[in-house]
């Protein structure tokens, strides 16, 4: 019996695998951000051992789970028109964004709980590089301040995305509400 088909067929189980835990995972920790092992496993119809045979730990889980749910925005995100003027710009990368950082929220809390801090930073480094140009480019152009460093207005952007998550989840704001909300708070934060 030829052992290559069996080998790939082995494999794709297994790729197949993955993508049913890490999914399971964004989706439990999405919903509860201390989700158990168990919970997770559960929600991907495998067994403990199965998933740890793919995972050693909940660290790495986390992490696989962050990481997918990041490549799944940053394909939204790249599809956002940036061209135009700065400011239009920013309404409509906030627009994509804000959806994005509410659906995440609790999943970004286990990350924070179990991943070092500066392995959840560089996780997001692509998106903070995308809005860490758009503030180059608005400062260029006039209409973003220029009397406080990028990295700390792109930090004070994510802050305020992930503030406002919060307070939809606590009900303080409606989701409806949310994002003009979002948008208003940042330009003027930014505004030159």
């Amino acid at each position: 019996m030829p052992t290559a088909p069996t080998g790939r067929r082995r494999r794709a189980d297994a790729e197949r695998s993955i993508a049913r835990i890490v999914s399971a995972a964004r989706e439990c920790l999405s919903r509860d951000p201390n989700a158990s092992i168990d919970d997770i496993a559960k929600a991907a119809g495998v067994g403990r051992m199965t998933l740890y045979g793919h995972f050693r730990n909940r660290k790495e889980l986390v992490e696989a789970a962050m990481a997918d749910a990041l490549r799944a925005g940053e394909e939204v995100l790249s599809e956002v028109d940036l061209s135009g003027p700065a400011q239009d710009v920013l309404v409509r990368l906030l627009e994509s964004s804000w959806s994005l950082v509410a659906e995440s929220t609790a999943l970004l809390t286990a990350a924070q709980g179990t991943l070092p801090a500066g392995r959840v930073r560089e996780l997001h480094a692509g998106p903070a590089a995308r809005l860490e140009e758009l503030v180059r480019r608005g400062q260029d152009e006039g209409v973003f301040r220029t009397d406080m460093p990028v990295t700390w207005l792109v930090n004070v952007v994510q802050y305020v995305l992930h503030g406002a998550a919060e307070e939809n989840r606590a009900d303080r704001l409606k989701p409806e509400d949310t994002g003009r909300i979002v948008i208003a708070t940042v330009r003027s934060i930014l505004a030159a």
